[in-house]
C-alpha cells in the first residue's frame, strides 16, 4: 500500500487508533518514500514499538521483530543450523549404511531463519516491516554488523552463498537511550525523538484506547500522570501506563479519581517500590488537589 501524502498516512494510523503527531508521521512518510530505516528514540512507553505493529497492520504486511539484548549474536539474529535435525539425518543415513555429505547437511532444509534473514527472504513475497527493538541494549559489535545489513540488505552464508533482498523491507529501529548508538548507524536512518505527549494528545489517545472511560475520569488520569512525570521518579510512567491505569479504573467502575483509589491502584502506574514510596499519602493528596483545581 502506497501513501500519497502525510495526511493520508496520519489518517490511516488514526484509523488503527495510533494518534501520532505531525512530526512523527512526516518522519515515517519520508522513511517509506526514501526507503530508509526509521530510527526512533524516546523514553519507554511512548509508543516506539507500537508504531511498527500498527504500520504492519496498515500496510497489510508481516511484522518481523528482533528484540535486542546484551550478548545478542548472529545465531539469534541472522541464522543458525538445526543441529538436532542434522544429527537425526546422519543417524538415519548410518542405519542405511550411507554417509552424509556436507552439501546435504548444510542446505536450506537444515537452516533456521532468524529475524534478519527472515526479513530479507520475506521480500520475495511482499515487503515486511522489520522491527529492531531496543538496539541500545545490544553490544557495539552487533551494532557494527547491522551497518552492513542496512546498507546492502544481503547476508552471506558460507555453505549456501549470498542471499539478497528482492526489495528493501521497511525497517524501524527503537532505542530507550540506555547508551548512545553509534553515529554511523544513525546516519543511515531517518531520525525522530518521541517525547511524552501533551495533555490534549494523551487525552485523545486515552479516549481512543479506552472508549468506555468517562470523560472526567480520562481527563483527571491524564492530568495526574502529567503531574507524576514532574516528580523525581526512577521510572517515569509512559503512555502505556496511562492507558493501563485508565482501563483498571474503568474495570473498578470509577467515574473520577479519589485519594483512596489513587493509593489502591498506584502499582498499575509505578513499577518500583521506591517510586511508590515517594508518592506517599500527602504527596498524592497534593497532586490530586492540583488535578481537581485544573479541571
Amino acid at each position: 500500500m502506497d501513501f500519497y501524502s502525510i495526511d493520508e498516512l496520519q489518517k490511516a494510523l488514526q484509523n488503527k487508533l495510533y494518534m501520532a503527531d505531525r512530526g512523527l508521521v512526516t518522519a515515517l512518510y519520508l522513511a517509506l518514500k526514501l526507503k530508509r530505516p526509521l530510527f526512533l528514540e524516546g523514553e519507554p512507553g511512548v509508543g516506539k514499538t507500537e508504531i511498527a505493529k500498527v504500520l504492519a497492520d496498515v500496510l497489510g504486511t508481516k511484522l518481523i521483530r528482533l528484540q535486542c539484548y546484551e550478548g545478542l549474536d548472529l545465531n539469534q539474529a541472522v541464522y543458525e543450523w538445526n543441529y538436532t535435525r542434522q544429527m537425526l539425518h546422519i543417524r538415519l543415513l548410518e542405519a542405511r549404511g550411507e554417509h552424509a555429505r556436507d552439501t546435504e547437511l548444510f542446505s536450506r532444509e537444515f537452516l533456521l531463519q532468524r529475524p534478519l534473514l527472515e526479513a530479507i527472504e520475506e521480500t520475495e513475497r511482499g515487503t515486511p516491516v522489520l522491527l529492531i527493538d531496543e538496539i541500545d541494549r545490544s553490544d557495539e559489535e552487533f551494532e557494527a554488523f547491522l551497518l552492513e545489513i542496512l546498507s546492502d540488505f544481503q547476508i552471506t552464508i558460507p555453505e549456501i552463498g549470498t542471499i539478497k533482498a528482492e526489495s528493501k523491507p521497511v525497517v524501524i529501529l527503537t532505542s530507550n537511550r540506555t547508551r548512545e548508538v553509534h553515529d554511523a548507524l544513525k546516519r543511515r536512518c531517518i531520525y525522530f525523538w518521541i517525547d511524552y505527549p501533551r495533555f490534549e494528545k494523551e487525552y485523545e489517545i486515552i479516549r481512543a484506547k479506552v472508549p468506555d472511560a468517562p470523560q472526567r475520569l480520562a481527563q483527571e488520569v491524564t492530568r495526574f500522570i502529567e503531574e507524576l512525570r514532574q516528580a523525581d521518579l526512577y521510572k517515569i510512567p509512559g503512555v502505556a501506563e496511562t492507558i493501563d491505569w485508565t482501563a483498571a479504573l474503568v474495570a473498578l467502575d470509577q467515574n473520577i479519581l479519589s485519594l483512596q483509589i489513587v493509593r489502591d491502584t498506584l502499582g498499575v502506574v509505578l513499577k518500583y517500590q521506591d517510586d511508590i514510596a515517594k508518592i506517599d499519602l500527602e504527596t498524592a493528596r497534593q497532586i490530586l488537589s492540583r488535578v481537581k483545581a485544573s479541571m
